[in-house]
């Protein structure tokens, strides 16, 4: 039988009850499920995977945020120095509602001084807390900090305990990067894990404004 989207021009009455009924139990059985559904809590999300759109994701939230007038925040880790069109818009924009903080100095290879790097991590955590700890602020993203915790500059314990205990109830947490720790997503309340299956780095393609920042 035809699916929602899917009903034929020549459908005749009979098929046209049968897609209604069809539907109608599909929509009682949904709001059955919803009924269910009426809890509401701070989240713990991650974005992981070597697939583009971790971060995106993340922005995507963070003006989902801004256009209810959700005070919200970002901290990015490692590529923090990067001029990003996330950045341009926000701080232009929506500094009001959004506070923005590039904390990171570009990535191991370009940095080239681990304790630099650890220290920018540090800094960025320390400002990441301060945010989180701010009621007000329902929503806190923080960008790329699974690769400051891949490379051991942040401690995943400290970031799990601070996310457990001191944590607002309602406010909700956004960690990107790949690689993530299996104690992160065993942690976390929604885990989404990015595949890669093409990427035009491979062909040669440099990374283009609107498209990777």
């Amino acid at each position: 039988m035809t699916d929602a989207n899917d009903i034929s021009p020549d459908a005749t009455a009979e098929d046209l009850a049968r897609h209604a009924n069809k539907m109608a139990k599909k929509k009682a059985a949904r709001d059955k499920i919803m009924a269910g559904k009426a809890g509401e809590k701070g989240l713990i999300i991650v974005h992981t995977g070597a697939g583009k759109g971790k971060s995106s994701s993340g922005f995507g939230m963070i003006l989902r945020c801004i256009a209810h007038e959700m005070p919200c925040a970002v901290v990015q880790f490692i590529k923090g120095a990067w001029d990003t069109g996330e950045r341009r818009l926000i701080e232009a924009n929506f500094s009001d509602l959004c506070q923005f903080y590039a904390m990171g100095e570009g990535f191991t290879w370009e940095t080239q001084d681990k304790a630099r790097d650890i220290a920018a991590a540090r800094a960025g955590w320390e400002k990441a807390k301060e945010l989180i700890r701010d009621p007000a602020i329902r929503f806190v993203l923080l960008d790329e900090i699974n690769i400051a915790l891949r490379y051991d500059y942040l401690d995943l314990d400290e970031v799990l305990a601070f996310l457990r205990d001191e944590k607002p109830p309602l406010t909700h947490i956004c960690l990107t990067g790949r690689n993530a720790k299996e104690p992160l997503i065993e942690a976390a309340d929604l885990v989404t894990e990015m595949a890669l299956i093409k990427h035009p780095f491979r062909s040669g393609i440099k990374g283009q404004p609107g498209v990777e920042f």
